[in-house]
């Protein structure tokens, strides 16, 4: 029986760089359920310029996953959230409201880009927990200024939760996102993992991710990162 909790996924179709059609977000639901998820958890891109799909196209794409994971996958739970890239748009809507949540309305994934981090992004993230918000920081691996100095991630994680990539521990996303994502994990910076998953394909470097937890770091590892902190972080909890 399935148990791990994904926090971040790209199989609802035809909205970003993820799924394009029903069968491609059926083939990646069945996937990540073979590997032991039970709860995944949709975060269309929302960014501006690029990734923009509209509320009303966002929710009749998982209504229609929804109502054939049903049938297919009667055991999974699916929720919905977004990935929110760090722009004018985003700003606006945590400042105005309407920020894609987690379904508890607790917590939020975001994304900047991974060349340059946002300016006195420490003080807005403790600014965003005084509002009784969890940030999520998606992939850390993938942020220069952690490449050079993996020290910005233990301070970063005061405020934010911060989830890896299962495929960056494989190789999947290059050779610094490797040995960063590593480094990160050995360390006991990350707070969670999650497929990121935009293919069916990628299910290999992430049942590889899992192994490499569960060799290096031990079982109880991949339980805490999968299953017990995710849980946490969905009810607003920083773990």
């Amino acid at each position: 029986m399935g148990r791990y909790v994904d926090l971040h996924s790209h199989f609802l179709p035809a909205l970003d760089d993820g799924a394009k059609d029903l069968p491609m977000s059926l083939e990646m639901v069945s996937a990540l359920a073979s590997l032991g998820f039970e709860v995944l958890t949709a975060t269309p891109h929302q960014r501006a310029n690029k990734f923009m799909p509209t509320r009303t196209d966002i929710d009749s794409a998982y209504k229609t996953v929804g109502h054939e994971v049903a049938g297919a996958f009667p055991q999974l739970q699916l929720g919905l959230a977004a990935e929110n890239f760090w722009d004018d748009v985003f700003r606006q809507r945590l400042m105005e409201g309407g920020l894609p949540c987690y379904p508890s309305g607790k917590s939020f994934l975001f994304e900047f880009d991974p060349r340059l981090m946002p300016p006195m992004i420490e003080q807005q993230l403790f600014q965003i927990r005084l509002s009784r918000r969890l940030p999520v920081m998606a992939h850390p691996e993938r942020y220069v200024e952690v490449q050079n100095d993996i020290g910005r991630a233990e301070v970063l994680g005061r405020t934010a939760a911060l989830v890896v990539d299962l495929g960056a521990l494989d190789g999947a996303h290059g050779r610094a996102e490797k040995k960063t994502a590593r480094k990160l994990m050995e360390s006991g910076f990350v707070h969670a993992v999650t497929s990121d998953i935009h293919t069916a394909e990628d299910q290999r470097s992430i049942a590889a991710g899992m192994a490499w937890i569960t060799k290096r770091l031990g079982p109880g590892s991949l339980d805490r990162l999968l299953d017990e902190n995710p849980r946490r972080i969905l009810a607003g909890e920083l773990p």
